[in-house]
């Protein structure tokens, strides 16, 4: 039986988020010349809104569990957009968190309800996606975190692919959340950074240093496993 393509499912939502995004970008360019908002007055700006910070931090989050719809869109855009216009780093870093942990599930259950099918789909797509053929026989909790640490492909596309793959809701929560949390951390401290941009200009530096170390790191993490994975692999099929 013919796996089927989902090629235009995948087209459908990519439009459907990326519509979704442009409205929200275009609100938030007609918000910003209206009421003539600043980052000096944003603070003031978010007081004028119900609810303030928690109606922003809403809209975040809100905007980051649609994106994953478009698979390819960067995350650390949010993460640093958020933490520039939350009022400190511990609030920006816990709206960044929930985003991440709440759109992780919207591409995963995708995958999960489409099965093989999928995976056929995205690697005739994707070329990242014929990366993950490297952790074949890898833990699933591990290579999930690799993936993710790494990020050799889209996060949204990877948790599609997760899904689809059958990865167990456990190990892919445990891995996708342990994988995303270094970056989120990074890019949150990123956005704060650029808030003192005008008068600090070294300060971003500093986010800009860690992210680099960061990636340095999750590459030798990556490269490591899929050398283990590989050795264990052959003595499996010497033995």
């Amino acid at each position: 039986m013919a796996k089927k393509d989902y090629g235009k499912l995948i087209k459908a939502l990519q439009i459907a988020a990326g519509i979704f995004m442009l409205v929200m970008v275009v609100l938030c360019i007609y918000l910003t010349k209206k009421y003539n908002i600043k980052v000096s007055n944003i603070p003031e700006i978010s007081k004028m809104l119900t609810g303030g910070t928690v109606t922003l931090a809403f809209g975040i989050i809100l905007f980051s569990v649609v994106k994953s719809f478009a698979l390819v869109f960067p995350p650390a855009v949010v993460f640093s957009v958020c933490a520039y216009i939350m009022p400190n780093f511990w609030i920006a870093l816990l709206v960044n968190v929930v985003s991440v942990f709440l759109s992780l599930f919207v591409p995963y259950f995708l995958g999960r309800f489409t099965g093989a099918g999928m995976v056929d789909t995205l690697k005739g797509k994707f070329k990242a996606i014929k990366k993950i053929d490297d952790f074949a026989g890898a833990n699933q909790t591990e290579m999930t975190f690799a993936i993710k640490l790494s990020g050799i492909m889209p996060g949204d596309l990877s948790s599609l692919l997760f899904g689809a793959m059958g990865i167990s809701l456990k190990n892919y929560t445990i891995g996708a959340n342990l994988g995303n949390l270094p970056l989120v951390v990074a890019y949150t401290f990123f956005g704060i950074a650029l808030k003192s941009v005008g008068e600090k200009p070294w300060v971003v530096a500093i986010p800009v240093a860690v992210i680099i170390v960061f990636m340095l790191i999750a590459s030798l993490i990556t490269k490591r496993l899929i050398e283990k994975t590989k050795k264990a692999n052959e003595n499996s099929a010497n033995a």
